[in-house]
C-alpha cells in the first residue's frame, strides 16, 4: 500500500476542525477500499468480500475532446473514463458508474486533492471492474454484457464546477465538473451511446449525488424511445444536526458551492427559493428529478455516522469512539439514537417513495457504498426480502416486480456486512 495506515492517522491529526470532513470526505471510499482488502477476515457475523479477481482490469481513456471544450480536473490534466464494450444482447445498451470520492471546500484543501486521482488523471490508473460493472452473468445478471463506463471523478464538486469561479490568482485550481460532464457525454454519444437502446446512470457516494444532479439530461440527451434510468448509490446525504446539534454538513456544502459556483448546475425551481448550498441536499434535489430513479442506501451509512451524525470533534469525551467505528460496540442508548437517524432518513425519503417510477433498497447495514463490488450481488450478498441488490435494481428497471425494499432496523439482518474501523 502506498499510503500507511499510521501515516494517514497522524496526518488526519493535524487537520483543522474545517478541514477535517473535507480530508474524511474524500479518503472515505479509499479507507474503505483498504479494509476490504487488506484488513478484513471473516467470523461469524461478517461475510467475506474482496474485489472479484477475476473481474477484468480495464485501462484508462483520457477524454479526446476535453482541451477544446476546456473540460479538465482540479490540476489543468485530462478528465477520463474507463470503457468496455458490450456484447450480444446488450451491444445497445449503456451502464455508466460515476467515482465517487467526496469535495473540496477550500482552496488548500482542493490543492491537497489535485495531488490525487480524485484531482488528476496523472494519477489514474486502470481500474477493476466489479459489482455493476462486471461482466460476469453470475455477479451481475442483468448488466453483464452491456457497454459499461466508469467515469473517474476529479472535480471535487460531483460534476457542477463552473469557471466563473476561478478567480484564486496563483492557485492553478480549475472548476470544470459542469463542463467534464459535458464533454464526457459528447464523446460517448458519439461513440454508440446515442443508439442505447435502454441506459442507466448510476454512481456512488459523491458519484450518486452527481447522478441525481445530471439524471433528467442523462435522459434529455438519449433518445425518446430508449428506457432510460439513474441509480444512486449511498448518497442520500442527511442535512442533520450532530449529537451536539450543529449542522457540519450544511457548512461544508455551502462553501463546496459557492467556491465552485454550482449553483448553476443545479435544479432551478431550488435555487430559486432557498440558499444553492440547500438544493445540494438530495432531499431537494429528488424533488426535481423526472426520470425514473433508485436509491441504494444503507440505514446506518458509515460515513455519515462518521463525519455528519457523529464526527470526531462533536465526541470531546470519547464515548461514540467505539460504536461510531463499529456499530455492534454501540451501547443500548446509543443505539437508541441511531434509529433516530434511520428515522430521519426514512421521513426524508417518504416523499420520494410515493412515486411509482422510483425504486429503493434500504438495508440495516453498516456501510457506504454497495454496488460497485460483490455486495451487489452473490450467495453472501445482503439481502432485503431474500432478494440481493441487483435482483432489486434488475426488478426496478425492467418493470419485474416490487422496487421499495426497506430493511427492519439493526442488528436484524444476519445477511449484512457491518464494517470494522476498530480493526485499522
Amino acid at each position: 500500500m502506498a499510503i500507511s495506515r499510521l501515516s494517514i492517522l497522524f496526518w488526519w491529526r493535524k487537520l483543522s476542525k474545517k478541514d477535517l470532513i473535507t480530508a474524511a470526505v474524500g479518503l472515505a471510499l479509499i479507507v474503505f477500499s483498504y479494509s476490504f482488502l487488506f484488513n478484513h477476515s471473516p467470523d461469524n457475523n461478517t461475510p467475506d468480500f474482496t474485489l472479484n479477481p477475476h473481474s477484468d482490469y480495464v485501462p484508462l481513456t483520457l477524454l479526446s475532446n476535453a482541451k477544446h471544450r476546456g473540460a479538465f480536473c482540479l490540476d489543468g490534466s485530462l478528465p477520463g473514463y474507463h470503457f468496455r464494450q458490450g456484447f450480444g444482447s446488450g451491444s445497445n445498451n449503456w451502464v455508466l458508474h460515476i467515482e465517487g470520492g467526496g469535495w473540496c471546500d477550500s482552496v488548500a484543501t482542493c490543492a491537497l486533492r489535485k495531488t490525487t486521482p480524485l484531482g488528476s488523471s496523472n494519477h489514474m490508473e486502470q481500474v477493476q471492474f466489479s459489482g455493476i460493472l462486471s461482466h460476469n452473468p453470475a455477479q451481475n445478471p442483468d448488466f453483464f454484457n452491456w457497454n459499461k463506463v466508469k467515469i473517474r471523478y476529479c472535480d471535487g464538486s460531483s460534476l457542477t464546477g463552473h469557471s466563473e469561479s476561478e478567480f484564486y490568482n496563483g492557485t492553478h485550481l480549475l472548476f470544470r465538473g459542469q463542463l467534464i460532464w459535458e464533454a464526457l457525454m459528447d464523446e460517448l454519444l458519439a461513440k454508440g451511446m446515442s443508439d442505447a437502446r435502454q441506459a442507466l446512470l448510476s454512481g456512488c457516494s459523491a458519484g450518486g449525488l452527481a447522478t441525481m444532479i445530471h439524471c433528467d439530461d442523462f435522459r434529455a440527451k438519449l433518445s425518446n424511445s430508449a428506457i432510460v434510468k439513474c441509480l444512486a448509490d449511498a448518497s442520500f446525504f442527511l442535512d442533520e444536526e450532530d449529537i451536539n446539534g450543529m449542522r457540519t454538513l450544511q457548512l461544508f456544502y455551502k462553501n463546496v458551492v459557492n467556491l465552485h459556483g454550482a449553483s448553476k448546475s443545479l435544479p432551478k425551481d431550488c435555487v430559486d427559493k432557498m440558499d444553492p448550498s440547500l438544493c445540494f441536499f438530495p432531499r431537494q434535489i429528488i424533488q426535481s428529478i423526472k426520470t425514473p430513479i433508485f436509491l441504494v442506501n444503507p440505514a446506518y451509512d458509515f460515513w455519515q455516522i462518521q463525519h455528519v451524525f457523529v464526527p470526531t470533534a462533536s465526541d470531546v469525551s470519547g464515548e461514540w469512539q467505539r460504536c461510531r467505528l463499529n456499530i455492534q460496540k454501540c451501547n443500548s442508548h446509543q443505539m437508541d439514537i441511531l434509529q433516530g437517524f434511520r428515522n430521519s432518513l426514512l421521513n426524508a425519503i417518504h416523499e420520494f417513495d410515493m412515486s411509482k417510477e422510483r425504486g429503493m433498497f434500504i438495508n440495516s447495514c453498516f456501510i457506504h457504498c454497495q454496488t460497485w463490488m460483490e455486495t451487489w450481488h452473490g450467495l453472501n450478498s445482503p439481502k432485503v426480502n431474500n432478494k440481493t441488490i441487483a435482483e432489486a435494481v434488475g426488478d426496478w428497471y425492467f418493470n419485474k416486480g416490487p422496487a421499495k425494499l426497506v430493511d427492519c432496523p439493526f442488528p436484524c439482518n444476519p445477511s449484512c456486512l457491518n464494517m470494522d474501523f476498530l480493526r485499522a
